[in-house]
């Protein structure tokens, strides 16, 4: 019989270990994906060290699934075995709690989440909720999609919400995993796309990228910066340093956005600068399935590509590790073959 390869984390702070198990069997209103490709992201220490309350393990991580639906579960109508398909950090919803009756489907009582409430991608099979499935387009491979069912659809989902038009100055912090996709999604919806970093070294890598202009954090006050192109409508943080955050809030235009999609452990802000320009600190939460699947269509249409690094599934433990370093240009993906 056929087995299901998977990575799993046998108790929290534990070393990965590569076993196998039977092939899951899809319950009511599931499917079970043939995971071609699942990207590995900085979240996943969550699983792998116990920082989320309630893991019960073993569990598996992974929440950048691509893959095949290779089986499907009772009272379910809306796929079909052998459609290509993602699954993101979004585990699902039940339609029924009033969170999701007033179309909050991200706010679920449920709170499922793909990696750390289930079992993820880091596998050949998995299951999923149907409503946490997202339809594939042509026009990707399964190592180009994965990590836009996370890092993709956060900074997509995130700036196509932030209140900014086409010609306003969007800046963008950061520009590792969720950052070089960021600056390419403002360029591509016609924000005038500013790219904040550390080093003059990443200026002509951010301008390939799509950005209008560069702001070296090492060089330059990035407030004063921004505050010098007009102030910017909206600023992308995707950075996880709080102070690093908290130094670009006086470079945002009045009724200015700071959106925050990099999670810091703190951030100190200035009431000051909020009250005298209308400011607005905003976090967004990545998306639904249907999110993700926008972000897929538009990467498509738009040409808006990750760079990654790819492992196979055998090597996971490495590419965990290789991610946790922060050297990786800029997203892990692992294959499994399938």
């Amino acid at each position: 019989m056929p087995k299901n390869r998977v990575v799993q984390v046998p108790k929290a702070g534990a070393p990965f270990e590569i076993v196998e198990r039977d092939i899951p069997q899809p319950g009511p209103n599931e499917v079970r994906i043939k995971v071609q490709a699942c990207g590995v992201c900085h979240s996943d220490v969550l699983t792998k060290e116990g920082y989320w309350p309630g893991i019960k393990y073993p569990r598996v991580p992974g929440h950048e699934v691509i893959g095949l639906i290779d089986g499907i579960g009772a009272n379910e109508t809306a796929w079909k075995v052998g459609e290509p398909v993602g699954v993101g950090w979004h585990g699902g919803f039940c339609a029924e709690c009033d969170n999701c009756r007033r179309g909050n489907f991200f706010a679920c009582v449920w709170k499922r989440v793909t990696g750390l409430t289930s079992d993820g991608g880091y596998a050949d099979y998995m299951i999923a909720p149907a409503s946490a499935v997202a339809r594939m387009p042509e026009g990707l491979s399964p190592v180009e999609a994965g990590p836009l069912m996370c890092a993709g659809v956060t900074t997509f989902n995130a700036l196509r919400n932030s209140g900014a038009v086409p010609g306003d100055l969007v800046a963008v912090l950061g520009v590792g995993g969720l950052g070089h996709l960021g600056v390419q999604y403002a360029a591509k919806m016609g924000f005038k796309t500013v790219a904040i970093a550390r080093g003059k070294d990443k200026e002509a890598f951010v301008k390939k990228l799509g950005a209008w202009h560069y702001i070296d954090s090492q060089a330059e006050d990035p407030a004063a910066a921004l505050a010098k192109l007009g102030g910017a409508k909206v600023v992308l943080a995707t950075v996880t340093d709080g102070p690093a955050m908290a130094a670009v809030q006086g470079g945002l235009g009045v009724k200015g956005t700071l959106m925050i999609v990099g999670a810091p452990q703190s951030l100190t802000i200035s009431p000051l600068l909020m009250i005298n320009g209308s400011q607005n600190i905003r976090g967004w939460y990545s998306g639904t399935s249907i999110d993700s699947q926008d972000a897929m269509a538009f990467s498509v249409l738009q040409g808006v590509r990750s760079m990654n690094e790819v492992f196979p599934l055998e090597r996971a433990p490495e590419a965990y590790e290789r991610m946790m370093t922060g050297k990786a240009r800029f997203r892990v993906v692992l294959t499994t073959g399938n």
